[in-house]
């Protein structure tokens, strides 16, 4: 058993020692093939292919940055700025490297000045994105807290926010941007693309939590917008709407709009509208005064139209100044409507129909006349047509068709009723009587040499027009109270019923006055339109003229336009 025990031994061990020296080896060769090939992979990367290595590395600290371009600036007349650009600073975050731990979440609310509990649902509601807003547009001061806490995943981008020094005197012209810089409302939307600067583009290094370590290069400059000069003179622009604020104050009215021409170049100085809105603070904004009503707002202007009718009627030959038209008794019946004068005036001239606001007298004269004749002088004016300015939204009022136009309708027009305009197709309108003739387009924007203008009645007729209507700024007329101390005026005033989906209200009115001055050498027209005076009278010479009377004495003063009559001659 013993001998048989002892050859057995060597049988079952002899195989074993190869089989382990095999392995042994096996393995071995394995290990020198796998450091063979890392150490291949380390030699090409860094020797043959090291570029790749560095992009690598570049691709986690090297970024293109976007530099902002401020919008351009919008000015006065006279370069005081009316919208200009701020640097601010936006904060965001990559919500999934924010810090999870709820005291660092505490900190960021508190630095940004947030409800603790709505940023930490913030945060869970953006936790799949990479990006949230934390606060947009702060000042370097506000975001400074925030970025001292050198909070991992908390990131700063530099913008710019709009500002406008005016605030709500030029808020419905001026316009608004939205939080992105975009032109939202007036000058603001139609010139957006000029005044929208184009970002430039920088490369930087940053660190690992997303901080600037060096700015390296600049791609591309960013170019800021162009910048826009307005034709309004900011001295101007704050008296007329304090002095339209006055006026709607004391009458207890729903608003009101005003609006000053250059009588000389028709570049809008002037343009204010009530209700208004501070274009820095939106938070309660009422709707009304986002509307520019003196450029989007048509309306049926009652009797300062009757001066334009009565430049059709002279220019044909048919009336004279010495025509005298017979008023009585006072009323008068076309195509079953009644048109009726405050009271029987009798025998009028042309200049006396004006003085008394006939609506009788303006009816005869018009019924003298070819249905077309009034209708051509409006559009020849501007009327039922776009004024051209660019203004979003700009109203081109409207006039009747002529190819139906009834008798009544013929009559209405020539006093102010069946037609639609806004108080700048008015003034503009007024151009052509104060500047002989020529009637000249608006402009919302500073005009260099010589505007365009439009011969549409002869110097003559212009100036017979002046005169009558002098007549109606004197001491016991009906404008009276829109006389200014030391020059002669000119105007009209107007009031009429407003028209709304219901028809002609029985208690609601608007009162007008458009105004020239001074008569002798026009400087300025000026339009006043007072909505819906509920406190005492409402009729235009009592509601608007004293507003036109306050703000055109301010403006011949600042533009040091010399007095052309005694003052004691011009005492209301």
């Amino acid at each position: 058993m013993s001998a048989s025990r002892r050859s057995a031994t060597p049988k079952t061990r002899a195989p074993d020692a190869p089989l382990g020296a095999g392995r042994y080896w096996f393995m071995l060769l394995i290990i020198l093939v796998a450091l063979s090939a890392l150490v291949g992979r380390v030699v090409y990367l860094q020797v043959i292919d090291r570029s790749f290595l560095q992009n690598q590395g570049d691709a986690r600290t090297l970024r293109v940055e976007t530099i902002g371009a401020h919008r351009g600036m919008i000015s006065d007349r006279n370069g005081d700025p009316l919208a200009i650009s701020t640097p601010v600073v936006t904060l965001w975050a990559n919500p999934q490297e924010l810090p999870q731990d709820p005291i660092q979440q505490t900190l960021l609310a508190q630095a940004l000045k947030v409800n603790p509990q709505q940023l930490r649902e913030r945060i869970e509601r953006y936790s799949k994105h990479e990006f949230m807003y934390l606060r947009r547009q702060l000042t370097p001061a506000e975001a400074k807290p925030v970025l001292d806490l050198q909070m991992a995943g908390v990131y700063a981008r530099d913008e710019y926010k709009r500002y406008y020094p005016a605030g709500e005197v030029a808020a419905q012209l001026v316009g608004v941007t939205n939080v992105d810089d975009q032109g939202q409302e007036g000058l603001e939307l139609a010139y957006n693309r000029y005044l929208t600067g184009q970002p430039g583009k920088r490369r930087v290094l940053q660190d690992r939590k997303g901080r600037l370590v060096r700015d390296l290069h600049l791609i591309e400059a960013a170019k800021p917008g162009g910048d826009l000069t307005l034709s309004i003179d900011l001295r101007l622009q704050y008296m007329a709407y304090r002095e339209l604020a006055a006026g709607v104050r004391e009458n207890d009215a729903d608003g009101g709009s005003l609006v000053m021409l250059d009588a000389r170049t028709g570049e809008v100085l002037a343009m204010a509208n009530l209700p208004s809105y501070n274009p820095n603070n939106r938070s309660d904004v009422d709707v009304r005064g986002l509307r520019n009503q003196a450029i989007t707002d048509a309306i049926e202007p009652g009797s300062v139209m009757k001066p334009l009718a009565m430049s059709a009627a002279l220019a044909s030959g048919e009336i004279t100044p010495d025509t005298i038209i017979d008023t009585s008794p006072g009323w008068m019946v076309v195509d079953g409507y009644t048109i009726r004068d405050f009271r029987n005036y009798g025998k009028l001239t042309p200049a006396g129909i004006l003085l008394h606001s006939s609506n009788i007298g303006m009816s005869h004269i018009a019924l003298k006349l070819p249905k077309d004749t009034i209708w051509n002088r409006y559009r020849e004016l501007g009327l039922g047509q776009s004024p051209g300015t660019g203004f979003p939204g700009e109203n081109g009022g409207s006039l009747p068709s002529l190819a139906n136009l009834a008798r009544s309708s013929q009559a209405a027009m020539a006093y102010g009723y069946g037609i639609a305009v806004t108080p700048l197709q008015l003034a503009s309108a007024y151009t052509a009587i104060a500047n002989d003739g020529r009637r000249l387009p608006p402009s919302l924007l500073k005009v260099d040499g010589q505007p365009d203008s439009e011969q549409v009645m002869s110097p003559k007729v212009a100036h017979e027009l002046l005169e009558m209507l002098e007549q109606i700024v004197k001491p016991n007329a009906g404008g009276h109270l829109a006389m200014v101390p030391g020059y002669r005026i000119a105007g009209k005033t107007g009031t009429v019923r407003k028209v709304t989906s219901q028809g002609y209200q029985e208690t609601e009115y608007r009162g007008l006055f458009a105004g020239i001055a001074p008569a002798s050498d026009p400087r300025i027209v000026t339009v006043v339109m007072i909505d819906n005076p509920k406190k005492g009278d409402y009729y235009g010479g009592l509601v608007a003229a004293p507003v036109f009377s306050r703000v055109v004495g301010s403006a011949l003063r600042l533009l040091d336009v010399p007095p052309d009559q005694p003052v004691e001659e011009t005492s209301p």
